[in-house]
């Protein structure tokens, strides 16, 4: 359900998509682009693409650096989400994420449910936070980053829905983390 408050301004954020997969180029990476597309159909800029090998140490490499970028926001991947060895995209995010966002995967789940009954348990859709940064892990298929995005993200990415949404938090993401090591 869209609540969008039009008297609010619309404040664009900075996304970078990582898809994660093993055989996967930019041209064959349909899921990719349609996040892509619709991320700046949204108005939000995309800050970079990249395509990881499903590797969790490679995955958690890529996503620390895109934390300790000043010009990424949020990070969305998809792809290795699922349950066989090789999805490992969730474990990765565990090495970097200081906070879960627990109700994104319910949320995504739920709402996936409706479209592919029961076999939405496979999905380990995940989101947190570090470092300042959203991340959001959806699974690889187009289908499911259009149902990521259009039911959810492209919601709660925007300013002005109401009665709250992860822009307006974004300042105060990084309360609490320690600037320095020494003490005064």
């Amino acid at each position: 359900m869209s609540r969008i408050d039009t008297n609010r301004p619309f404040l664009p954020v900075r996304i970078a998509v990582m898809t994660v997969s093993d055989s996967r180029t930019l041209e064959t990476d349909t899921s990719g682009a349609a996040l892509v597309a619709r991320i700046e159909g949204a108005g939000h800029s995309v800050a970079a693409r990249t395509i990881v090998s499903d590797d969790a140490d490679l995955i958690a490499a890529q996503l620390g650096a895109w934390i300790a970028d000043p010009l990424v926001d949020v990070v969305i991947t998809n792809g290795g989400t699922g349950v066989t060895g090789r999805d490992v995209t969730p474990e990765a995010f565990e090495r970097v994420m200081e906070k879960r966002i627990e109700g994104f995967g319910e949320l995504f789940r739920m709402l996936s449910y409706q479209k592919i009954g029961t076999s939405t348990i496979q999905s380990r859709a995940v989101a947190g936070v570090a470092g300042g940064t959203y991340l959001f892990a959806l699974p690889g298929s187009t289908g499911a980053v259009k149902e990521g995005w259009d039911d959810i993200l492209v919601f709660q990415l925007d300013s002005r829905h109401r009665p709250c949404n992860f822009v307006e938090l974004m300042p105060r993401l990084r309360e609490g983390l320690k600037e320095s090591t020494h003490h005064d």
